[in-house]
Order: structure tokens, then C-alpha cells, then sequence
């Protein structure tokens, strides 16, 4: 069994009397310590889906089991708590907080576990050496380019250990080099064991991934591994 098992998983949306089906029946199997793509047109669903596999809404039908556990059903309390535990996300707009420094952003999932703060200080600055922000710790976001912004969001996600990482366009903001920087990083923690989920409309950033995912008007049109495709 796969760390993350979509077994015939489906979203309706009502706006007002009309029923929009942003996926039907997806079925998707990803073993840990994978590296997965998924692409597809505007309106194919890909947004849809990474909202479903974070935890952050909750689908029609069907089964999405995360390290074996259902999380299909579960209320929003119980969501938000999967999410805080298992889940690292890490956006296209980064989401810091301005206020805070670097070594306070990426203390946040921490403080929200319950972690205490010598331990979340330490696992801070860890990540933030991790990540190549050693000299930055105590700038604030305004500070720091758009790449050191998007090295921040990364630490931030990998505070809690996840079980996976979602990354949501995590280059588009971003010119070329920095964009180059932050897929380097995404591969050294692929290589470190980590399973990441990469939404992308990019095919140079899909093309590091092992299995691409296309879809296409809300169903898996293909899936393909190491950039051939096996239907």
C-alpha cells in the first residue's frame, strides 16, 4: 500500500442549481519517498486535487487513505489536525508571516503542536541551515528575495516531519535561476526520502518528477513514469 491510496475519488461543487464535477472516480496510488507531478489544462482539476490530498476539504465520494489511515470522512477538526501533523505545504505566494523573521516562520507549525520552544528554536534554525538561510535567520520576509522567501516556506513545511509535501507551483514566482535553486532543493529532499506532490503546469519542473500525473476535465486522462507514458 502506497503512503497516499486515492481509490475512485470524487468532487462535486453546487453553485446554486447547477452541479460541477471538478473530479470524478480519480484513482491514484503514490509509494513513500516519491516524487510526483501533476499537470493538466486550466480547469482540469489539479487544484481540486491538492486541496483534497492537504486535507483542506473533503471529497464527494470516494476513499483517500493517507499512511493508511481514512482521512476521507473525517470533521474539520480532525482535518486540521492531520494536516498540522502529517502534511508540509508549500505555496506559489510562500504565505509568511511579515511580521515574523525566518527562525519564527518556520517555528509555526511548531508552536502549533504544542512543541516547546527550545525545541522549536532548535528545529528553526536547523532547517533554516537546511535550506542555505544561516546568515538570514532574523530578516523578515520583506528582507529577502523571492527565492530566499520560497527557501523559508520550504523549512516551514518540513517543521513537523510530514508525512508528504505539497507544493503548489512552487517556482512561479520566481525568474529562472531562483526557480533553478528551489527545484534543487525539492530534489535533495527527495533524495533524503521525502515524498513530494508537485502541481505544476511546467513541464521542465514535472519532467524531475518519477510519475506525472495528467489530468484532464477532472479525471486521470494518463499517468506517466520517468517521462514515458504507461497509460
Amino acid at each position: 500500500m502506497g503512503i497516499v491510496e486515492i481509490e475512485k475519488l470524487s468532487k462535486t461543487y453546487h453553485i446554486g442549481p447547477v452541479e460541477v464535477h471538478a473530479l470524478y472516480e480519480v484513482d491514484v496510488s503514490i509509494a513513500a519517498g516519491r516524487y510526483v507531478a501533476i499537470m493538466g489544462p486550466s480547469g482540469s482539476g489539479k487544484s481540486t486535487l491538492l486541496n483534497l490530498l492537504g486535507c483542506l476539504d473533503q471529497p464527494t465520494s470516494g476513499r483517500y487513505l493517507l499512511g493508511g489511515d481514512d482521512v476521507s470522512r473525517l470533521d474539520d477538526d480532525m482535518l486540521s489536525q492531520i494536516r498540522g501533523a502529517r502534511i508540509g505545504f508549500i505555496f506559489q505566494s510562500y504565505n509568511l508571516i511579515p511580521q515574523l523573521n525566518v527562525l519564527e516562520n518556520i517555528e509555526v507549525p511548531l508552536y502549533y503542536q504544542g512543541i516547546s520552544a527550545q525545541r522549536s528554536r532548535d528545529r528553526a534554525q536547523e532547517l533554516g541551515q537546511l535550506v542555505g538561510l544561516g546568515d538570514r535567520l532574523r530578516h523578515r520576509p520583506t528582507e529577502l528575495s523571492g527565492g530566499q522567501q520560497q527557501r523559508v516556506a520550504i523549512a516551514r513545511a518540513l517543521a513537523n516531519d510530514p508525512l508528504i509535501l505539497l507544493a503548489d507551483e512552487p517556482t512561479g514566482n520566481l525568474d529562472s535561476q531562483s526557480g533553478e535553486e528551489i527545484l534543487r532543493i525539492l530534489d535533495e529532499l527527495h533524495g533524503r526520502g521525502k515524498t513530494l506532490i508537485v502541481v505544476t503546469h511546467d513541464p521542465s519542473v514535472a519532467r524531475r518528477a518519477q510519475l506525472i500525473v495528467r489530468l484532464l476535465d477532472g479525471r486521470v486522462e494518463r499517468i506517466e513514469r520517468n517521462g514515458g507514458g504507461v497509460g
